[in-house]
């Protein structure tokens, strides 16, 4: 979750190098080139099946294609401090979709963290990042669009079979995304001057590929096998952290007291969202 965060505060300083289809397909690249040895079935392991398949691209287009868009447009418009804010929303929207698409039970602590986050969201869109207000909230407007396409990839996830390991489904997944936006990536490719990319920001962009589509996943996988999911959304908390200090430290941005409000609200609803109905009486 902190990598997530990083990312996605470090994908403001990308965003101005490389045009936003281009650097999305550079990404999928980078990372499909890393992960090509995911790809192969392992031994014992059953083919896919139809269904498989098809959420494998449902996966793939909302939680690769349309999610990278929306973020990389958006934090171009906005700040790195209102992605965080607004990307804390993950675990709330998260639940209202498993509520609305799988019939899950969604408890008050979980409606509390809803109510914040949509709290949040609303105070940092009323905060002016740039020169441009018009551009502040239209940044913002695409990154809820990120936020509830990572949320329908997470709800989609939990309907593919066990069957498949963690670590075909994201090579999988990140070349459905490859494939979707290669015509795009090779149209802003063919006018785009990468002599005038320096060393550093070619080291961000492996950087940020890595992160995004391979290191995160792994990571993540690896600590559910000790901890229960149920505990582990707690940590989504380091993704608006990290993003903020991003934003703070390397970037230079300003807190005000009203984004103050909104990342103390963020924060309180990834805590709500994530917190285990056992220890929170209904």
């Amino acid at each position: 979750m902190a990598l997530v965060g990083a990312y996605v505060g470090l994908s403001k300083w990308l965003v101005v190098v490389f045009p936003v289809f281009l650097l999305a397909w550079l990404r999928f690249g980078i990372a499909a080139a890393a992960m090509a040895h995911w790809v192969r079935r392992a031994p014992g392991e059953e083919a896919l099946s139809r269904r498989d398949r098809q959420l494998l691209f449902l996966e793939s287009f909302f939680g690769n294609f349309l999610f990278s868009i929306c973020m990389l447009f958006g934090v171009s418009l906005t700040s790195a401090l209102a992605a965080g804010v607004i990307m804390a929303a993950i675990p709330a929207v998260v639940a209202l979709l498993s509520w609305l698409l799988l019939q899950e039970r969604i408890s008050k602590a979980v409606l509390g963290g809803i109510a914040c986050a949509v709290s949040g969201i609303a105070l940092v869109s009323l905060t002016k990042h740039s020169t441009d207000a018009d551009s502040s909230l239209l940044g913002n407007v695409l990154l809820v669009c990120a936020v509830f396409c990572e949320a329908l990839y997470v709800v989609l996830g939990k309907k593919l079979t066990g069957r498949v390991s963690a670590k075909r489904i994201s090579a999988l997944v990140n070349l459905w995304g490859l494939a979707l936006v290669t015509p795009f990536g090779l149209y802003q490719a063919w006018q785009f001057d990468f002599s005038s990319v320096v060393p550093s920001s070619w080291a961000l962009l492996v950087f940020y590929s890595l992160a995004a589509s391979m290191w995160t996943v792994w990571l993540w996988m690896t600590g559910l096998k000790h901890i229960p999911a149920s505990r582990a959304g707690i940590y989504t908390v380091l993704l608006p952290v990290t993003a903020a200090a991003v934003g703070v430290v390397l970037l230079g941005e300003q807190f005000s007291a009203t984004q103050v409000a909104a990342f103390v609200l963020a924060l309180s609803g990834v805590v709500l969202a994530t917190w285990s109905p056992a220890q929170t009486p209904d």
